[in-house]
């Protein structure tokens, strides 16, 4: 039952990220930090990416992707239709990976540990909705402040 709602929560989440990032009207503001805001939308759109292919396409999907996460942060001025490009291949790889998890697995341990403490397959996917939620927030936010 959690991984119908799980797979839902991705694709719709993950599209609205598409979507966020292809409103900005001038391109270069997807970079723009300013003030208090130490991260731009476009740092925080390769963040959620770099997180949803390492933890669920690397380990469920077996792409063998490798994150470089402090890249996430670093490298700027990627154009808007790269970034839409690298958000849609993501969705496909989300969907196929999720497609490989069982019911069982969700109760077992997650592979790989992450946190101070252990925790269930489950429980880290659920982890992972909320931080791509948490995160397509500020994008949103971001781009009504700074998309002028």
């Amino acid at each position: 039952m959690l991984l119908p709602t799980l797979q839902k929560l991705f694709k719709r989440d993950l599209e609205k990220l598409k979507t966020e990032i292809a409103a900005y009207q001038n391109e270069a503001n997807i970079w723009i930090t300013e003030k208090e805001i130490p991260n731009s939308a476009g740092n925080l759109c390769l963040h959620l990416i770099g997180n949803l292919n390492a933890f669920i396409g690397a380990e469920f999907g077996k792409t063998g992707f490798v994150r470089h996460r402090e890249l996430e942060f670093s490298i700027k001025d990627i154009p808007q239709a790269n970034l839409v490009k690298q958000v849609e291949d993501t969705i496909l790889v989300v969907e196929h990976a999720l497609n490989q998890i069982t019911e069982e697995q969700l109760e077992s341990e997650y592979p790989v540990q992450v946190f101070a403490e252990k925790m269930t397959t489950g429980f880290f996917l659920v982890h992972l909705a909320a931080h791509l939620g948490y995160h397509l927030g500020q994008i949103n936010y971001h781009r009504r402040l700074l998309d002028f």
